[in-house]
């Protein structure tokens, strides 16, 4: 995890939420063309930068879905930006894009805030990344979204520059 500093579940549970939000007040503004631009050498477009957090909600989500829905499952890590180049997300337009990351942020948000303490230390061994590792459905929240804050003043910086 990229913080050694933990969130509490009441920490992270806002900014899950308000993540879609940022993203929509920071970006509503810009033409397709703006968002599809890179400013320079390795930096993303708003565009990437939207493909990349979906990837990771497919992924990280998708583990705390399999961690609620099985007793102690096994899952086999995958790297987002693996998933993403399986995924047309780098090249859907961009408000299509964003409608559903909405969606599967809302969807997300839903279930988390309906666990009870219990449920968000379930577990599942994690394979495939080196040594086996116990992951809970508490870390790969946290890890959503510590993981975002970076990127969210990533599209920050991304409308600052496409507005000079």
């Amino acid at each position: 995890m990229p913080n050694s500093r933990l969130l509490s579940i009441d920490e992270l549970l806002p900014i899950l939420r308000k993540s879609p939000s940022i993203i929509d007040e920071d970006l509503v503004h810009l033409t397709p063309e703006q968002l599809r631009t890179v400013q320079g050498l390795g930096d993303w477009s708003a565009n990437d930068v939207l493909a990349h957090i979906r990837s990771c909600g497919d992924v990280w989500g998708g583990c705390i879905g399999q961690i609620l829905k099985e007793d102690l499952p096994t899952i086999r890590a995958i790297d987002p930006r693996t998933w993403m180049k399986s995924t047309d997300y780098p090249d859907l337009d961009f408000h299509t894009s964003f409608l559903a990351y909405t969606a599967q942020r809302t969807d997300l948000v839903r279930l988390l805030e309906s666990l009870s303490d219990k449920e968000w230390m379930r577990s599942a061994t994690v394979i495939g990344a080196g040594k086996a590792l116990n992951r809970t459905a508490l870390f790969y929240a946290r890890w959503l979204a510590i993981h975002e804050r970076p990127h969210l003043k990533q599209i920050e910086r991304i409308v600052s520059t496409a507005r000079v």
